[in-house]
């Protein structure tokens, strides 16, 4: 042991100390990467229609890391501006990152609380998607992981619906899915929405036919199509399931109701 404490060189003209490179103070160690990735998918889905008078947005509530179930309830809709009088008009979904999710949702909330205060009535859906937007497009460079979808009331009182990408742009729509079962979903909606390639029956010949116009559909058929679409997701992706949270926004508030799901 004393070798190995001894200042001096040791007869294989290595250096005395215990800790010298084996490899030769001139030979590499070959190359080295070091990595950083903050982001992890929690699975989910959530979908939002709108109609005459109304918009629903709905929401599973199971998380998941992987094959990994962390928890059967976690929502993916919240309400933006709630007072004490619950006077909100407003729902935000958001489904990918759940800690991103989180935080857009309190930024947000926030915003549209200082607003009411500042100006003394509540922010309006078109102020406010325009508002998500800007948060959203300042986090380019390091962006929330989440797909946003923002449901309302416009000011004449018809339902709005914005859905977003990660970095801001938005689009007003009649219906949009997202998640991990969007692919399954949207095409289900394209087809009982938004009539996608469907034509009127003996309207022409060809490529005369006409398209079936797109027509708004009432609260009790949105809803069943909403259940239909989530369960249909449940039986074929194993990141959706145990419950469904919808949101169903009118002018007289916003209704909540929650119904089970497949749980394996």
């Amino acid at each position: 042991m004393a070798s190995v404490f001894n200042s001096g060189p040791l007869p294989t003209g290595q250096p005395g100390y215990s800790f010298s490179n084996a490899t030769g103070p001139n030979e590499a160690s070959g190359p080295r990467q070091h990595g950083f990735y903050p982001y992890t998918d929690n699975g989910g889905s959530t979908l939002g229609i709108t109609g005459a008078d109304f918009a629903i947005l709905a929401g599973d509530t199971r998380s998941t890391s992987g094959y990994n179930i962390n928890s059967r309830y976690v929502p993916k809709l919240f309400r933006i501006g709630e007072d004490e009088e619950q006077s909100s008009r407003i729902v935000l979904s958001v489904v990918g990152f759940a800690a991103d999710g989180n935080a857009l949702k309190e930024r947000l909330d926030a915003i549209c609380k200082m607003y009411r205060y500042q100006h003394g009535k509540p922010i309006s859906v078109k102020a406010c998607a325009q508002r998500l937007s800007t948060i959203l497009y300042g986090k380019r460079f390091f962006p929330y992981y989440v797909h946003a979808i923002l449901g309302g009331i416009d000011e004449d009182g018809t339902g709005a619906l914005y859905s977003y990408d990660p970095v801001g742009s938005y689009e007003r729509e009649q219906c949009r899915a997202a998640g991990a079962a969007a692919s399954l979903i949207m095409p289900f909606l394209d087809n009982q929405v938004n009539y996608k390639n469907q034509y009127i029956p003996a309207s022409g010949e060809g490529l005369s036919l006409q398209e079936r116009p797109r027509e708004t559909l009432p609260k009790d058929i949105v809803l069943g199509l909403v259940k239909d679409a989530f369960t249909s997701a449940t039986e074929r992706h194993i990141e959706v399931g145990d419950g469904l949270q919808i949101l169903i926004i009118t002018k007289d508030g916003i209704e909540e109701q929650y119904v089970p799901l497949k749980r394996d």
